[in-house]
């Protein structure tokens, strides 16, 4: 393994001890139920449905099923279980638990609760939301299941959104080019020019989203009354691959035609090369370059322009 692979697998074996230890597994007495964890996952599964049958049980359990036995003939000495012959195979038992057996379930199911709800109660609400999300995706990624794509959408802004896009602009040009804090500075004025002098109909931000959260953006905003500057286009790298910077750009170029302009103009880097790859796929040409030292580095400005 490599030494990513040697992480994870220490993380993995690291929080199996954490969980095994928070849920009482390791005394034996499950909840102060009297109950191992293994039995009291029985006691689970009997209260689910009335027509298991042993051997279906240890499977779907993967349990021996000699074990599974003798946690099954413990369980009716309590008078927790009944067993009978199954009438559609003369040589397999039918397990329905007694209500003495459903009285247990419930307790252990009401201390399981009670004990859920504390842990919640330590935490605030987003910290809840959090370690739902997380719980989700770890099931997912361990049991092997496959994720539906989400599909992302194009919004106009909303509260909150504005702050999203110069914070990530800052962090990916950071992260991607080196670029100093003076960048996320020139974002922060002209998001803030944007939410100060926004001319409804003539200006828009759009924002793609995919499963409740920003992950692009691209901004229309007035430059004279015949032309339109494109500002401010990003996609997350999470997501990119999906189309969405050529969707984003589309978007801006339809609604600058049908807000009446007569051509778009942006400014960006020669650096920005799967950027410069969508300007030039949606008919922008440049029209001028010159070096300058901005943000920390030697960089090549570009001006494009597009008549509509």
């Amino acid at each position: 393994m490599d030494a990513i692979e040697v992480e994870a697998a220490a993380a993995i074996r690291r929080f199996n001890r954490f969980h095994t230890r928070w849920v009482g597994a390791l005394g034996g007495s499950l909840h102060g139920s009297g109950l191992s964890l293994t039995e009291a996952r029985v006691l689970y599964e009997l209260a689910q449905r009335d027509d298991w049958q042993a051997a279906e049980l240890a499977k779907a359990l993967d349990l021996d099923p000699a074990y599974l036995s003798r946690i099954l003939q413990r369980f009716a000495t309590r008078g927790w279980l009944d067993r009978s012959r199954s009438s559609a195979d003369g040589r397999a038992w039918r397990l329905q638990l007694t209500d003495e057996g459903r009285a247990a379930f419930a307790a252990l199911d009401g201390a399981s609760e009670a004990q859920a709800r504390s842990i919640l109660s330590r935490l605030h609400r987003p910290e809840q939301a959090m370690l739902v999300d997380a719980l989700a995706t770890t099931q997912r990624l361990l049991s092997g299941e496959r994720q539906a794509r989400s599909h992302p959408i194009i919004r106009e802004h909303q509260p909150g959104d504005i702050g999203w896009v110069i914070a990530a602009h800052g962090r990916l040009y950071a992260e991607d080019y080196g670029w100093d804090q003076s960048f996320e500075a020139l974002v922060a004025e002209i998001a803030a020019k944007f939410l100060r002098e926004f001319k409804p109909g003539r200006e828009r931000c759009f924002i793609a989203e995919l499963e409740g959260t920003p992950v692009g953006s691209a901004f229309v905003v007035e430059e004279d009354e015949a032309t339109a500057k494109l500002r401010l286009v990003l996609v997350e790298k999470r997501v990119q691959g999906l189309g969405l910077g050529k969707a984003l750009v589309r978007e801006a170029v339809d609604f600058a035609r049908s807000a009446g302009y007569r051509r778009v103009v942006l400014w960006t880097n020669d650096i920005l090369h799967a950027a410069r790859a969508i300007y030039i796929a949606e008919g922008f040409r440049l029209v001028a370059e010159e070096r300058h030292h901005s943000f920390g580095q030697d960089l090549v400005g570009q001006n494009w322009e597009l008549v509509l």
